[in-house]
């Protein structure tokens, strides 16, 4: 059979596409990991879950002690494409996270070889010590997210790595608080945010941990907490509501020194009303 006797609709464009390790390019994971490891519903009209789409890597954007955050776009050929942030975090480094013991008070682990391992500091301990922080932040990524919380959409969770929504104001990566300088309206708009969060987390019985200008991003108006793998279960951490104090206290220094009155952000008095929204 000739080439003009093949039927056009047989007919389809070839592209080779097994070098995509070397152009930094994956197929999206998002089949290859389980139901659980994907994203809370409803999701997002913007989670691409197509099967066809390809995952490349576009630079870094933050490095930190424990992880790194990358931009990851998503994108179908000829389809849509979105760009994530993607958290990954690096097993070698973990035993720098400041404070961890106080943090994963109450955490389990279910063999004791495993538990031995992460409190030796093992090059195995460690390697389980990132898998645990990783999945700390993507169990309270989703818990907070599905009740209503201003934290990042995940999208779904693969080992280390954390695939999640890319927060950006005008284009560009969404500046955190402590590089801004509002004016006293959204100042007092973003205060209003915040404690709305705070008593929605001490509601859902969790202090976020480490809360402060620096780990929350600022979209224009609109605030979203970020970095949450040491998210403190107050019924379960003795330090719970210690770590909720210093939450309150590192937000109302901020907001003071930014020219918000000290009568409106009083930490004090912010703890005591957060706090009485416990359970």
């Amino acid at each position: 059979m000739s080439q003009d006797e093949i039927n056009p609709d047989f007919r389809f464009d070839f592209r080779p596409l097994d070098d995509l390790a070397e152009q930094g390019q994956r197929w999206s994971t998002w089949l290859a990991v389980e139901p659980l490891c994907r994203g809370p519903q409803p999701r997002p009209d913007w989670v691409i879950t197509s099967q066809a789409a390809i995952d490349t890597e576009l630079g870094i954007l933050k490095t930190g002690k424990e992880a790194d955050v990358h931009l990851l776009e998503r994108a179908v050929a000829g389809g849509p494409s979105v760009v994530m942030a993607a958290k990954r975090y690096r097993a070698r480094e973990h035993s720098t996270f400041h404070r961890s013991a106080t943090y994963t008070e109450g955490w389990s682990t279910r063999r004791s070889r495993d538990a031995r391992a992460i409190k030796a500091g093992s090059t195995y301990g460690r390697e389980l010590a990132a898998a645990q922080w990783a999945n700390a932040e993507w169990q309270a990524l989703t818990r907070l997210w599905s009740a209503g919380l201003p934290v990042p959409y995940p999208v779904q969770i693969d080992g280390t790595e954390i695939l999640m929504e890319f927060i950006e104001h005008d284009g560009l990566p969404a500046p955190r608080l402590a590089q801004t300088r509002p004016s006293p309206d959204l100042l007092q708009v973003w205060f209003d945010q915040l404690r709305a969060a705070l008593i929605t987390l001490a509601q859902d019985g969790v202090a976020h941990g480490d809360l402060s200008p620096y780990n929350i991003l600022a979209a224009g108006e609109r605030l979203v907490i970020i970095d949450l793998p040491q998210a403190v279960d107050l019924a379960g951490n003795l330090n719970g509501f210690d770590f909720l104090h210093r939450d309150c206290v590192n937000l109302c220094t901020w907001f003071v020194r930014r020219g918000l009155d000290p009568a409106i952000a009083d930490a004090d008095a912010l703890f005591g009303e957060v706090a009485a929204h416990c359970w």
